[in-house]
């Protein structure tokens, strides 16, 4: 597509590297794919970026990720740093690993034939029924800029199919590795996720930085679940300090559904993650979260539950912790539809801030259209007890150790509830690490 002259000039640089790479990527796929790629990457012409003035960005200024150039085509990764970030991961999983967004078959991990766990390109390729059927049908490219420009670059990403019926024992972990190049670099991955119904599994998605690169990683799932279906979804944003990292989760639930959804956030200098959810009669979602930062991080969570059909319960629970000047951002909303009767919903944010200069903006939400509902939320923004702290010096603990134990004990309210005991020890050692090394960075200023 030609560059319009009212086209904004930072979005510039992503329309020229559709038109340099769309030879290549109209190979991939049949050509039902690579319209919804044309048609994506002309809405994105059309959307932009998102600006403060757009009332869900707010509180989130996309200035210091769109003023990098970053490169069209990403490089290939450094697959001996990557392996051995594999191989420090946890448990035993059945995994596909991406490095730089493509496909690295010799660190991944593949099921038989009874499962359907394969990179997306080769799905594409294949012509699979189901992709073309669901792919780009929940996460809505012509309502949002980030959404669009992953649709337009839509080249690689997991593709999972779990079968009616089929109980999965072993979880099923996309780890997504970025390691910088000679050049800024931006990927976009894609993950579809259908559980047909009566079916079970448990997804891990990682998103890991290599040393302390600079990159963009804009990131879309999409997970159908089907009717009386449990799917557990457990997301670990693990970006180097310079990274971006904005992700979108787009979940629909089918009558019965069980979904929860567990999202923990350390890295990236700016990272936004939305999580929307639209329930279906009779089902049930849960989703916890938990993000740490510091220094200059900024992090921004949206999330959105949607009770489409009545009998439906949701439960939310998200806690922050910020330190140094960082700042973070919650925005959750639940709707409750006219004909939504008998919906149990309720929503807590919880902040627990160690810094003064820290900055937290939180807006629970609720939208109801219908009467008999039982709808709590609410968000809470506080410090450290000081009573606690000084019952814990006097039994001989330091005063930095006591703040270690005691905003550990906070964040583990969201890490027990995580039921792969190897994933949660994982965690923990993350945030034990984490905090060990503000303390010694408090100490050297």
């Amino acid at each position: 597509m030609p560059v319009d002259q009212t086209i904004d000039q930072q979005q510039v640089p992503y329309i020229s590297a559709f038109e340099h790479s769309e030879t290549d990527l109209a190979r991939i796929g049949h050509p039902w794919i690579h319209q919804i790629r044309r048609d994506a990457i002309e809405r994105f012409s059309e959307l932009g970026f998102p600006s403060a003035h757009d009332e869900d960005w707010k509180f989130t200024n996309l200035d210091p990720l769109l003023k990098i150039s970053f490169a069209g085509r990403v490089e290939r990764g450094d697959t001996v740093r990557a392996s051995e970030i594999v191989r420090r991961l946890p448990g035993d999983h059945y995994r596909l690993v991406f490095v730089n967004g493509r496909y690295s078959p010799s660190l991944s991990n593949e099921p038989g034939q009874d499962l359907t766990i394969r990179n997306l390109r080769d799905a594409l390729s294949d012509g699979t029924p189901l992709l073309e059927q669901h792919l780009a049908r929940l996460a809505d490219y012509k309502k949002h800029g980030f959404i669009a420009l992953n649709t337009a670059f839509l080249e690689d990403g997991a593709f999972v199919y779990v079968p009616r019926g089929v109980i999965v024992e072993r979880p099923i972990h996309l780890v997504h590795v970025s390691a910088a190049g000679l050049r800024p670099q931006a990927s976009h991955p894609r993950n579809l996720i259908v559980v047909d119904a009566n079916s079970q599994a448990s997804v891990i998605e990682s998103y890991i930085g290599v040393d302390n690169g600079l990159y963009f990683t804009n990131a879309v799932t999409e997970i159908i679940g089907g009717e009386d279906t449990i799917i557990h979804h457990h997301k670990l944003q693990r970006e180097s300090d310079q990274a971006f990292h904005i992700a979108t989760l787009q979940v629909e639930q089918n009558r019965g559904c069980t979904f929860t959804s567990h999202s923990i956030a350390f890295g990236g200098a700016l990272a936004r993650t939305e999580v929307n959810s639209v329930l279906a009669e009779g089902s049930e979602c849960t989703l916890n979260g938990l993000y740490v930062v510091s220094g200059r991080q900024h992090v921004d969570t949206r999330t959105s539950i949607d009770h489409a059909k009545p009998h439906a319960a949701s439960h939310e629970l998200y806690k922050g912790i910020l330190d140094g000047r960082s700042s973070a951002v919650f925005n959750g909303k639940i709707i409750v539809r006219k004909d939504a009767q008998k919906t149990d919903a309720k929503q807590t944010n919880k902040n627990l801030v160690l810094s003064e200069d820290s900055t937290i903006n939180t807006k629970p939400q609720l939208q109801i259209y219908a009467d008999d509902v039982r709808c709590t939320h609410g968000a809470t923004v506080g410090q450290l007890d000081e009573d606690a702290i000084f019952y814990l010096r006097s039994r001989g603990i330091s005063r930095e150790t006591a703040r270690d134990i005691l905003t550990t004990a906070f964040a583990r309210d969201i890490i027990d509830r995580i039921k792969l005991e190897s994933l949660r020890n994982y965690i923990e050692q993350i945030l034990t690490s984490r905090l060990a090394r503000e303390r010694k960075a408090e100490k050297a200023v």
